[in-house]
């Protein structure tokens, strides 16, 4: 690997492409805003500002709903109140789902620049795999990817290597061979667990961190720019 831009590696003697999907490809925080606030509205909760909840995502639905609880009640009972208001907050959000999110810019000609490289592609997310695939439906994306995972398609998800693991035996490829694409430390780290090199975007949600703080292999500033710096 060779240095081209300050910061970011040339990545040569890649094979595929792992991309996650919200803060990467889409930016679906008005979903979440929506949703979350529409069953804080059910339990007679005061909404939180789409910012507050922002910082709440990227581990998964679990994990969004008991932050979001936790605002207002002690850890016992976001667990008494748990499983209602995470049934509540997936009935709104398959409601919602994809209707207010929007591509950052440089996606599709990203995936369109890696598919031209001969790149395989996958798309690898915390979301649940039936909201994820609806997603990538509604957006026009999903003809990109050969296999789509999400948080509950195995037993760990990122920033667990599990799923990672998964897309490269499905592929048949080394982890070397194959990138990861996010806007988080789950990304970064899934990937470095997995022995998967890793490119990081700087927009997107990463739990209210900085994502120059997480190591990667380069802060790309669209997936266009990440195809330009990829070769086989």
């Amino acid at each position: 690997m060779t240095a081209t831009a300050p910061g970011i590696l040339a990545l040569k003697g890649i094979a595929a492409a792992i991309i996650d999907l919200d803060g990467t490809m889409l930016d679906t925080a008005p979903d979440f805003h929506v949703a979350v606030n529409r069953m804080r509205a059910e339990l007679d909760l005061a909404p939180l500002t789409q910012q507050t909840i922002v910082d709440f995502v990227g581990k998964g639905s679990e994990n969004l709903i008991r932050r979001v609880l936790g605002v207002d009640y002690p850890a016992p009972e976001v667990e008494l109140r748990f499983s209602a208001a995470l049934d509540s907050y997936q009935s709104h959000y398959a409601v919602v789902n994809g209707s207010y999110a929007t591509l950052y810019p440089g996606v599709v000609d990203g995936l369109q620049a890696m598919r031209a490289k001969g790149l395989r592609l996958a798309c690898v997310t915390n979301k649940p795999l039936l909201f994820a695939e609806a997603l990538l439906e509604k957006t026009g994306l999903r003809g990109y990817f050969e296999v789509v995972y999400g948080g509950d398609s195995f037993p760990l998800k990122k920033p667990d290597p599990m799923p990672l693991l998964a897309v490269c035996a499905d592929f048949q490829l080394r982890p070397a061979q194959v990138v990861a694409i996010g806007d988080s430390s789950n990304d970064a780290q899934a990937a470095r667990a997995a022995g998967c090199p890793v490119f990081n975007v700087p927009y997107g949600y990463n739990h209210g961190e900085s994502i120059q703080d997480v190591d990667s292999d380069g802060i790309v500033a669209s997936l266009l720019v990440a195809a330009q710096h990829i070769s086989h």
